[in-house]
């Protein structure tokens, strides 16, 4: 179903559910804070709807800043897709926003207005995992827009820079400008108006553990000695780039580390195994030999004092997912190395 299709039937449940005529209900109302998809005046204050393609956790963290942004205080905001699960309803409650799809279901709950409808099936299945901008391979795309933020790209440019196939792209592109963290101009160059909002959504939807991860143990007196030991024993034999803590310690020199984290390229055989004394031990371990699930993920690496590093954006990426003074690190990376300003 398209954007102006979703956004009818969407006012029309919208009306009856209110008891309002339904084409009084503004579509496309501009505010001087921003757009809103629908916009309808109630004896309850104008109730307000932001309207996504899709439940993904980035999607409904995007439509729930927007509407908060754009929303008066009096404002009923209400966030609305074909269908929300059971976790999508929870992020919007968390978010402090109402809730409606497009297959019946909704809680819109208001001083004086309470309307809670559950239990109606997806009207609007799709086969296989709902898809996300923010797929290992997919988001290449994402990736390749923060590497230069502030330029201006055409889509083709966008599918050689990434190694995607142009309908890939196009559909990402697609979902980027619909989730408003991708804007297309008259002439069709694509910019990011706000990378830092763009790297929140990435991250709301990253899963480090997507990727296959050997845990285990190296005998070493520190994390630095730790890293010179596994980039010398690398180093000309099998490509890498070391990431999380050990990354972000190269980029700032915030605080010392004990876990050291690498994406190898290919699974490390034995006999490299056995020279940098690697045994496998997943409790204890200090040391991360990662397998990445897309091999974007070494997209522009660089060398840092002798090592090579994944981008300040992936390293800032897999901190979140790991242990020690991570969250911590991640914060100084974000503040140091990834200092971007809205357009």
């Amino acid at each position: 179903m398209d954007q102006r299709h979703a956004l009818l039937r969407a006012r029309d449940q919208l009306g009856e559910w209110l008891g309002i005529d339904p084409k009084s209900v503004k579509l496309h109302s501009t505010t001087a804070k921003g757009e809103l998809d629908l916009a309808a005046k109630t004896k309850w204050g104008r109730v307000v709807v932001e309207y996504k393609g899709s439940c993904a956790r980035a999607s409904v963290l995007s439509g729930a800043e927007h509407l908060r942004r754009v929303a008066a205080g009096h404002d009923v905001p209400v966030f609305a897709a074909p269908y929300l699960s059971p976790m999508a309803r929870e992020l919007c409650e968390k978010a402090g926003v109402s809730w409606m799809d497009l297959s019946g279901n909704a809680r819109i709950v208001a001083p004086g207005l309470r309307i809670v409808i559950e239990g109606k099936p997806n009207a609007f299945p799709s086969r296989g995992r709902p898809a996300t901008v923010f797929a290992p391979r997919s988001a290449r795309v994402a990736r390749h827009l923060l590497l230069a933020p502030a330029r201006g790209w055409k889509q083709l440019e966008l599918a050689k820079g990434t190694g995607l196939d142009d309908g890939s792209v196009s559909r990402i592109v697609r979902r980027l400008v619909e989730d408003r963290l991708l804007v297309r101009d008259d002439d069709n160059t694509l910019r990011v108006p706000d990378p830092s909002k763009l790297l929140d959504a990435w991250a709301a939807d990253y899963d480090f553990t997507r990727h296959t991860i050997r845990a285990g143990h190296i005998t070493a007196t520190s994390g630095q000695a730790l890293l010179e030991r596994i980039v010398k024993s690398l180093d000309g034999r099998a490509p890498y780039a070391a990431t999380g803590l050990a990354a972000a310690w190269l980029y700032t020199k915030f605080a010392s580390f004990r876990l050291a984290t690498v994406f190898l390229a290919e699974p490390i055989e034995d006999d490299l195994l056995k020279e940098l004394g690697f045994r496998d031990e997943p409790r204890g371990a200090n040391t991360w030999l990662v397998t990445p699930k897309d091999a974007g993920v070494f997209d522009g690496s660089t060398v840092v004092e002798g090592v090579r590093c994944v981008h300040p954006v992936q390293a800032y990426l897999d901190l979140l997912g790991q242990p020690e003074r991570a969250k911590e690190a991640a914060a100084e990376l974000r503040s140091r190395r990834l200092t971007w300003k809205a357009a």
